[in-house]
């Protein structure tokens, strides 16, 4: 009971640290993803862009740290939906990673531009369109894409397992359909990712991992549900 106890408090925290460190790093990136005069400003800001790769790779962490803390007490409900999601989780965190490579890249090329002191600017913008094309795919396959595909998964064992709150699963499984819909949407370009309707397709997945986050610190997992299962098992 003290494993699963401890286990729930690891995984609530684990959901909220990513959910700060997503937010804060995306943030920190803005000079060099969001400024028009980006090949300036990212050797200006430099170490703001670090600390925001440092924030997404913390985010990277968190990502493989709540699926591989809740594997063990997922896999006695449906073992092989359990394994993908570690599987998946993982990939989104290899996603994650190749977005955080790009902008540290960007950030060189920022650098080799300031220190080339050229006024011939075409060669940079290629080179710099390309790695924020890059990070623009990983930003949309990783938080939305395999956020959906991994959401789903866990909250449907934890619908059949009453290990939480129906609600919370029922919340999670209608937020993983809303935000893979969106990433579909995204990408064949029917809006933004980050817009009015991009936020609107995500409030469901940020509030049940909110929610889940919280319940799981203060609650755990249902003892009740993980006893019957052991007495089925016996």
């Amino acid at each position: 009971m003290n494993s699963n106890k401890k286990a729930a408090k690891m995984v609530g925290i684990l959901f909220l640290l990513a959910a700060f460190t997503a937010v804060i790093g995306l943030n920190l990136y803005n000079p060099i993803l969001k400024d028009p005069d980006y090949l300036l400003k990212g050797a200006e800001h430099a170490n703001q862009v670090i600390l925001g790769a440092v924030m997404e790779l913390i985010l990277v962490v968190s990502v493989v740290g709540t699926a591989t803390t809740m594997f063990p007490i997922l896999r006695k409900y449906n073992e092989t939906i359990a394994l993908w999601h570690v599987c998946f989780r993982f990939l989104e965190g290899v996603i994650i990673t190749v977005g955080v490579i790009s902008v540290l890249s960007l950030l060189t090329l920022s650098r080799e531009f300031v220190a080339a002191g050229t006024y011939d600017t075409s060669a940079f913008q290629a080179s710099g369109t390309v790695l924020k094309a890059v990070h623009e795919w990983t930003f949309m396959l990783g938080p939305l894409f395999m956020l959906g595909i991994n959401t789903l998964m866990y909250s449907y064992i934890f619908y059949k397992s009453k290990l939480v709150p129906r609600f919370i699963s029922i919340l999670g499984i209608t937020g993983a359909i809303l935000v893979f819909i969106c990433a579909l949407l995204v990408m064949f370009g029917v809006f933004p990712q980050i817009s009015f309707w991009g936020a609107i397709f995500a409030i469901p997945v940020a509030a049940n991992e909110m929610i889940l986050a919280v319940w799981l610190l203060i609650k755990g997992f249902n003892e009740s549900a993980i006893s019957s299962l052991s007495a089925k098992s016996k």
